[in-house]
């Protein structure tokens, strides 16, 4: 076992596509974000609405009588339809086609660090809350993160179920490795954009893949998982680890972002890292909505102490911007 710098959080992100904006049977179509009124282009090429599921936000007969195609998708929870836009109909339940993910999707978020912000929101009559990330945060910088394919890769091969992968940090440049099913989203390991030169290489797998958002998605969501982390990291080979991740969709609301407002569920995971005799636990809340899949997160830093679900003092915050 090599001791070394713990790799960065695994902060899986479901992002809007960078979907020229005609219509089609009086639908827009898109191939960039910046083609949509709403700056949100769908996997499919159709805009999504300007509104991500506020009062005015598109249902599945809008779409109908739009002339967009409609389907109904498997386990899917009755009042759920899938559009080729994927419309949100904001009834807190994130099923696997409310959650369109794959290479070629990219969004651009404002990300901060070690900032202090309100990750428990304000509490409402109806036992919602709202949380408003809005504000310009001490050393705010536009990222742009983009869903890469595993086709044509140096690590494809050691990954053969993997769907995309996906930067993990905006301080660092390596990604993360993601299965899709219609179950889960799961990590499978942390790889380098490139595999030279070789005191930069990275590859680290999970012995169990590990599943970081559970479909059908609802509030009371939990779930466990553990799993062996072993291979080369930074060039160096022998690199062995745990982690132990226990998540739990804690409450949902609405969530204020540079780009809108969403319905979201708050997506709680304490992550446990222990690499010999040293255990250090990482708190990241993430509020994801149907259709846009993670419009905010914020992790904290990783200690001896668990912050809780509440907690105030973040090492990287990220909100969906325009």
């Amino acid at each position: 076992m090599r001791r070394s710098t713990l790799l960065p959080l695994a902060a899986p992100f479901a992002l809007l596509i960078a979907c020229s904006g005609t219509k089609t049977g009086g639908v827009d179509t898109c191939s960039v974000g910046a083609d949509c009124p709403s700056g949100a282009c769908s996997a499919q090429g159709v805009c999504l609405p300007v509104d991500a599921g506020g009062d005015d936000a598109m249902t599945s007969d809008d779409a109908a009588d739009t002339g967009a195609p409609t389907d109904t998708a498997t386990d899917v929870p009755p009042g759920d339809t899938a559009s080729s836009g994927c419309t949100p109909n904001g009834n807190f339940v994130i099923t696997p086609a409310e959650l369109p993910l794959g290479p070629g999707l990219k969004a651009t978020y404002k990300v901060a660090t070690n900032v202090t912000i309100d990750t428990a929101g304000a509490a409402q009559a109806d036992g919602t809350r709202v949380w408003d990330l809005t504000g310009a945060l001490s050393g705010d910088k536009d990222v742009l993160l983009e869903t890469s394919s595993p086709s044509g890769t140096w690590w494809a091969s050691s990954f053969p179920t993997a769907k995309y992968a996906v930067p993990l940090s905006s301080t660092s440049d390596l990604l993360g490795v993601f299965s899709l099913d219609a179950s889960a989203l799961s990590l499978l390991g942390i790889v380098s954009p490139t595999d030279t030169p070789a005191t930069s290489k990275t590859i680290v797998t999970y012995a169990t893949p590990v599943p970081m958002t559970k479909f059908n998605l609802a509030l009371g969501s939990s779930w466990s998982a553990t799993s062996t982390v072993s291979g080369t990291y930074q060039g160096l080979p022998g690199y062995y680890y745990t982690e132990a991740y226990q998540v739990k969709v804690d409450a949902k609301g609405q969530m204020k972002t540079p780009f809108g407002t969403f319905p979201v569920l708050r997506v709680s995971t304490l992550l446990t890292k222990t690499l010999g005799v040293l255990v250090t636990l990482t708190r990241t809340d993430g509020w994801m909505a149907e259709c846009f899949g993670t419009v905010a997160l914020a992790a904290s830093s990783a200690g001896t102490v668990d912050p809780g679900a509440d907690f105030t003092s973040a090492a990287e915050v990220r909100r969906l911007a325009p």
